[in-house]
């Protein structure tokens, strides 16, 4: 475009000239008509961007890795006049979103719609938007572009693997998995109803299911935890170990995707291991999850259960990054205190600092049982072998499980701990 109007320049000039040296009318004439040409071209490109809307629809401000991102444009023209072409840029922040358009000529109260389809390749939050709007006259002289600041944003969460069974310290204290046992007392499991037998305590009856029935029907119990899981993930810029294939968006923003698998990444292994335990805890055993994590920010959130409290775990390790300052050792000393007798605490890490594994054991002692999966950095290209770490953990007693790179996740964490 700028050459066609360079092109119209040297013809206006020209013309100019030439009817000064020659006092013809005809080329003060044509100087004028490619004046107006000009003049009509530019206000022409200027309206045309004007009087339109964009509709930008996304069916869910949430997604996950592996899956898609699916949001519908709509386009429509306001104006008296029709709108020759049209071409909408995305500036979405999101990889691989690709939602720039060309539009076809829309007529008087026209519209226009398309779909984008987006693979989700990385987890975080992305900025959807802003768009930019760019038309010109028909003589191609004239470009006039129009940004919409509009702006929203998409969480992607992390992939999550299957897991069809996790290995977690059973027993009748608080914390561990439910013992399918009857019980003789009165727990705050209820298992069933049975008939009415000589010595049950009047307070066992189950007054529903007796007039129901006609005869006397009384409540079962089982052995269950009283209290909850906590996972504790480690965010902790030293020990993030990575394969040197693995890029980032400026070096500390996402991990660049570059095949279908998880990224060679410590950090991203973790992540990935952390969501699929909070999944199966409360999705499968429907039991209460606490989290705790440096993303760097400090993120703690109070045992629950249902999907509320997934997903707030998954927004947390959506967005978490490897650059805290705090150690394991010193996040399991600040957010442990407060932890109830015979909880279970899941760590999730790559650390292979020894200290933190002291206090864990301070934790054994308030009757807390650590259970650790431990993400080794030697197989990430780590120089440090984690076989120091897991004879320690065997010496402490604390049951741990070892993820390697290239292992299969839901295999690795229905291991047996060791």
């Amino acid at each position: 475009m700028q050459n066609r109007r360079n092109a119209v320049y040297v013809l206006l000039a020209v013309s100019l000239l030439t009817g000064l040296f020659t006092g013809r009318a005809f080329f003060f004439n044509l100087a004028y008509l490619f004046v107006g040409l000009l003049i009509i071209s530019f206000i022409w490109s200027w309206l045309s961007v004007r009087w339109i809307s964009i509709g930008r629809r996304t069916r869910a401000r949430r997604a996950q890795v592996g899956r898609n991102l699916n949001e519908v444009f709509e386009v429509r023209n306001h104006a008296l006049l029709p709108k020759l072409w049209l071409e909408v840029r995305d500036h979405s922040d999101l990889p691989g979103h690709r939602a720039s358009h060309v539009v076809p000529p829309l007529g008087i109260r026209g519209r226009y719609r398309w779909h984008v389809e987006t693979p989700c390749l990385v987890r975080g939050e992305f900025r959807l938007g802003p768009l930019t709007l760019v038309s010109g006259d028909p003589f191609g002289l004239f470009l006039s572009p129009r940004r919409l600041a509009a702006i929203s944003s998409v969480v992607v969460y992390p992939a999550t693997v299957d897991i069809s069974y996790f290995d977690l310290p059973i027993g009748s204290l608080s914390g561990g998995e439910a013992r399918r046992r009857r019980a003789h007392f009165i727990t705050t499991n209820a298992a069933g109803v049975r008939d009415y037998a000589p010595g049950d305590s009047f307070n066992r009856i189950h007054w529903a299911t007796t007039a129901r029935k006609d005869r006397m029907m009384v409540k079962e119990f089982e052995i269950d935890p009283l209290v909850d899981i906590w996972m504790l993930v480690d965010f902790s810029a030293h020990s993030l170990v990575e394969h040197p294939s693995v890029q980032r968006v400026n070096r500390v923003g996402p991990v660049i995707a570059s095949g279908m698998g998880i990224p060679r990444s410590t950090e991203e292994y973790g992540v990935v291991a952390a969501a699929s335990l909070a999944q199966y805890f409360i999705e499968k055993l429907e039991r209460a999850v606490g989290f705790a994590a440096y993303t760097p920010y400090r993120e703690v959130y109070q045992p629950e259960r249902g999907n509320r409290q997934l997903t707030r775990i998954l927004q947390a390790l959506a967005v978490g990054r490897s650059l805290s300052d705090y150690s394991l050792a010193q996040m399991l000393t600040l957010e442990t205190p407060y932890l109830t007798r015979g909880t279970t605490l899941v760590i999730v890490t790559a650390s292979l600092d020894t200290a933190w594994v002291q206090e864990a054991q301070i934790l054994m002692r308030r009757g807390i049982r650590p259970v650790c999966v431990l993400i080794d950095p030697q197989s990430f290209g780590g120089e440090q072998s984690s076989d120091e770490l897991a004879a320690m953990l065997r010496l402490a007693k604390i049951p741990a499980m070892i993820v390697r790179m290239g292992d299969d996740l839901s295999a690795a964490l229905a291991q047996r701990l060791i």
